[in-house]
């Protein structure tokens, strides 16, 4: 009564029910990145919001406008170096910022 499906059949199958799984996992990497550049659990210190570096422990609205007002940095270590901040609370965060250089545009 029924023929056996073909492979075409079977091919087109697994097609059609393997497509909305793909799309799925590409609409993920698609997402707006944040606005600051976090690399590796790191708040970049050269373009982190007010916001984001208030959330840091001694990090109050007045370190943080100084912080973007004295951008862009080179390293990190030019917080202190420059007396954007104290070295103590420096100590603190030093391990949750980075200072990457802006790109140079041609």
């Amino acid at each position: 009564m029924f023929k056996k499906p073909s492979r075409v059949f079977h091919a087109m199958a697994f097609l059609l029910l393997a497509s909305p799984v793909v799309s799925c996992a590409q609409g993920i990497s698609t997402s707006k990145p944040a606005v600051a550049k976090i690399v590796a659990d790191k708040v970049d210190i050269n373009t982190a919001t007010a916001n984001q570096l208030q959330t840091f422990p001694s990090m109050g609205a007045e370190y943080a406008k100084r912080i973007i007002e004295g951008r862009p940095y080179a390293n990190k270590g030019q917080l202190v170096s420059r007396g954007v901040i104290p070295a103590g609370t420096y100590e603190q965060i030093k391990d949750q910022i980075i200072a990457t250089r802006p790109k140079k545009e041609k």
